[in-house]
């Protein structure tokens, strides 16, 4: 089922109507800047429980004025909402006024979730009542009469009101807060359906009727809890997920202050700027880089090797990763909430949140439940009371309908789907940024790859240093520390603190290259034709030009250089696979010819324009997608952070910069490619497997209702077929799992791997 029961956070402050609210300060504080004036704040909402509530969310937050977007992620039990402006919008109010609890987010608080014990507990105690009414019910099916059917009746009536008064109290205190709200939810027809069903019973047994419904009411809500409770378990699935990588966040560090003294601070009062120290064995809690020291690290987390990796002085570590060997000194460059290691658990945590074009479709039919069924019982009980006269027959039938039209299977349709194959790809280091983005995957025709940093692994290599003038090396290499583009990286490798430069001004333009001034120079490092633009000419700062990575000065060259870059492993296999599925390859670099078709060549990949600028990466895409073509776009660089916001889907490594990765649809950890294909894999196994439960659920209904309007299904049977139709659904969904086992990252043989030892030079 698509609901969950109330489950409260003790450890954290709960804010509703009748409390005190928290202050616009306390909000901003806990909110995330995203640029400008927009911020996101992320609220934890114990009390949500199915489409109908969610519907009821959104629609009333976006309704406020500054709000941008409010999405509700049912897995965690959160909500998001973007909102901009100096104001904090009343978002506590309008959730309050709608009754559902609500707390300001911190991931660093655990929060225990009780729903599931909770859930165990009811379906014990409903089945265990339902089998015991149900041993009663063949006592008077097989005939028993008068004072013996009579006894049997009040028996089953005495087992009855414990289990609905405490499994069903999930129900019942569901339907009663949104009834005195003012709205609807799915569970105030189910708790119409049992109590109607008892009642209609105890009438029954008062008055010496044949027939007592106990069974059907105890055991509606005993598959009710069963399909709530395996729908919680998949949940958790993903929880799980992301409750691990929360693990792997270190709970504190020590600082070292300027006076040489140490204190420990709480992860979350870590800033950027501050020095911290970092002890072998413990885990690095915050993005920085290192001042002094060198160690090694276990990034299984970032890049998924095993293979510890050796650092220094300079290198950028992330949150998560482990220090296995010496002391560090660290500086951080970025606070726990925008660390790569929170990045990650919040990507994981959209990955069910936002809905595709399907799941729009289950919710609005959802959503429009409660009216719909109400109105069909109601339209089913006078029409039998006019056809027969018989109001005991006329409600009984009315009750069947109520049971037997619960749109949990097509409630569960599309979620179920996206929270197996979610978790599917996160066990390959895949991670899924959002929902819908599935969907759009599945039906590309084209990929369209970034060349360094992509294709290549990025970490090109300096070749022609010994025949560079010394003096031009320091000084790009002083200008290169100042850019994460793998070019900058490769010449930074070569500073010196004994003859670095004093530079100025420095600033750095996207897809073109870095630009510093000294006491009487300019200095360009970069592309050749940008960088050999002479100031005071009246041209454009961005004029065009190729011809690899030089240095100038006021315009006149005076260093190049030439790199070598490995490709990725599986680069060529995953192209391939790309292929046999019908999709088309192209690639787009800004490098320079020679190195492009290198690339080209070993990759197979025939259609390639290098030389591009950002601006020319973007209406190539568009152009493709004017033709009617679908494009997914894998870059890693700033300079594809334009083209990744315009393809139709996209992608991009966990290497990739923090704009890149914000930008793209997935991003995966492994050094290898085959992460591109097994998304599209997966994704279009989903997209199956959607079409299909959408299927079950709608030809169930069609089937379903009129039998039960008919008078043809009791409210025994009702519930049964409701609650069968769900468990198919779910069954479904599971099948998700054995079609992708082939899809492990090392399920490829290795003579069809691109060889790691392939250099693509670069001039």
């Amino acid at each position: 089922m698509s609901c969950c029961a109330p489950g409260a956070d003790a450890a954290l402050v709960v804010v509703d109507a009748a409390s005190a609210l928290p202050s616009s300060d306390e909000v901003k504080l806990a909110s995330r800047s995203l640029g400008g004036d927009t911020h996101q704040t992320d609220l934890s909402l114990p009390t949500v429980h199915c489409a109908a509530c969610i519907h009821a969310i959104e629609t009333a937050l976006r309704k406020l004025e500054g709000i941008e977007s409010a999405r509700v992620n049912l897995s965690t039990k959160r909500v998001s909402v973007r909102w901009h402006g100096d104001q904090v919008p009343p978002i506590f109010a309008t959730l309050g006024r709608l009754g559902f609890q609500a707390h300001l987010f911190d991931p660093q608080t655990a929060e225990e979730d009780k729903t599931l014990s909770e859930l165990i507990r009811a379906v014990a105690v409903s089945g265990f009542a339902a089998g015991n009414i149900m041993l009663l019910s063949v006592s008077v099916w097989s005939g028993a009469e008068g004072v013996t059917r009579d006894l049997f009746h009040w028996v089953s009536a005495l087992i009855a009101i414990p289990a609905l008064a405490f499994a069903g109290g999930i129900y019942f205190r569901s339907a009663g807060k949104a009834l005195r709200h003012g709205r609807m939810n799915m569970d105030v027809p189910i708790a119409v359906g049992i109590s109607l069903a008892y009642a209609m019973s105890l009438y029954e047994t008062i008055t010496h009727g044949e027939h007592a419904y106990f069974d059907a009411s105890v055991s509606l809500l005993f598959f009710l809890l069963i399909g709530r409770t395996l729908d919680h378990v998949m949940r958790e699935r993903a929880r799980t997920a992301v409750r691990g990588l929360s693990r792997l966040a270190a709970r504190g560090a020590i600082i070292l202050r300027s006076d040489r003294t140490r204190e420990y601070l709480p992860v979350g009062e870590i800033e950027p700027g501050m020095d911290l120290v970092i002890a072998a064995g413990e885990r690095v809690p915050v993005d920085g880089d290192i001042l002094n020291g060198s160690s090694d690290l276990d990034c299984s987390l970032v890049s998924g090797e095993s293979t510890p990796r050796t650092v220094g002085p300079g290198a950028h570590i992330q949150a998560g990763t482990l220090n296995l060997t010496g002391s560090l000194t660290m500086r951080a460059t970025a606070a726990a909430k925008d660390s790569f290691l929170a990045e990650m658990v919040r990507l994981m945590e959209a990955a069910e949140g936002s809905r595709s074009q399907y799941r729009r479709i289950a919710d609005r039919v959802s959503a429009l439940y409660a009216p719909v069924v109400h109105l069909a019982a109601l339209v089913t009980f006078l029409g039998w009371m006019a056809a027969s006269g018989d109001w005991r027959l006329a409600m009984t039938t009315a009750i069947a309908v109520l049971i037997i039209t619960c749109p949990c299977a097509l409630g569960l349709a599309v979620p179920m789907v996206q929270v197996v194959a979610a978790r599917r790809l996160f066990d390959a280091g895949v991670m899924v940024k959002d929902g819908s983005a599935m969907e759009r995957l599945a039906a590309i025709d084209i990929a369209v790859f970034d060349k360094t940093g992509t294709l290549t692994l990025g970490r090109p290599r300096l070749v022609n240093a010994p025949s560079i003038d010394p003096a031009m090396l320091a000084i790009a290499a002083g200008m290169a520390m100042h850019s994460r583009h793998p070019f900058s990286t490769a010449i930074a490798g070569f500073s010196s603190s004994s003859n670095q430069p004093r530079l100025a001004s420095i600033s750095e333009h996207p897809g073109f290259g870095i630009e510093a001034t000294t006491e009487a120079n300019t200095w360009r490092l970069g592309r050749r034709g940008w960088a050999e633009w002479k100031a005071g000419t009246g041209g454009d700062c961005k004029f065009g030009g190729y011809g690899g990575t030089v240095l100038s000065r006021n315009g006149v060259i005076v260093a190049s250089f030439d790199f070598e870059d490995a490709a990725r492993a599986d680069a060529w296999t995953a192209v391939k696979e790309l292929k046999d599925a019908g999709v088309s390859i192209q690639m787009l670099s800004g490098d320079t010819a020679k190195a492009c078709g290198e690339v080209a060549k070993s990759l197979s990949i025939s259609n390639f324009v290098p030389s591009l600028l950002p601006s020319g990466k973007v209406e190539r895409i568009e152009a493709l997608t004017r033709a009617g073509h679908k494009v997914l776009m894998v870059g890693d660089g700033l300079n594809d952070t334009p083209a990744l916001a315009a393809a139709h889907v996209s992608m991009a490594p966990a290497t990739a910069a923090d704009i890149g990765r914000n930008a793209a649809d997935f991003v995966f950890l492994r050094e290898g490619l085959l992460a591109v294909p097994l998304a599209l894999d997966i994704s279009r196994k989903a997209g199956r497997l959607i079409r299909q439960n959408v299927a079950i659920a709608i030809v169930y209904n069609i089937f379903a209702v009129p039998i039960a309007i008919s008078g043809y299904v009791t409210p025994l049977l009702a519930a049964i077929a409701m609650s069968t139709s769900s468990l198919i659904v779910v069954g479904n969904a599971m099948r998700l799992h054995a079609f992708t086992k082939r899809a492990g990252l090392g399920n490829v043989l290795p003579e069809k791997r691109a060889r790691p030892d392939i250099l693509v030079q670069s001039r």
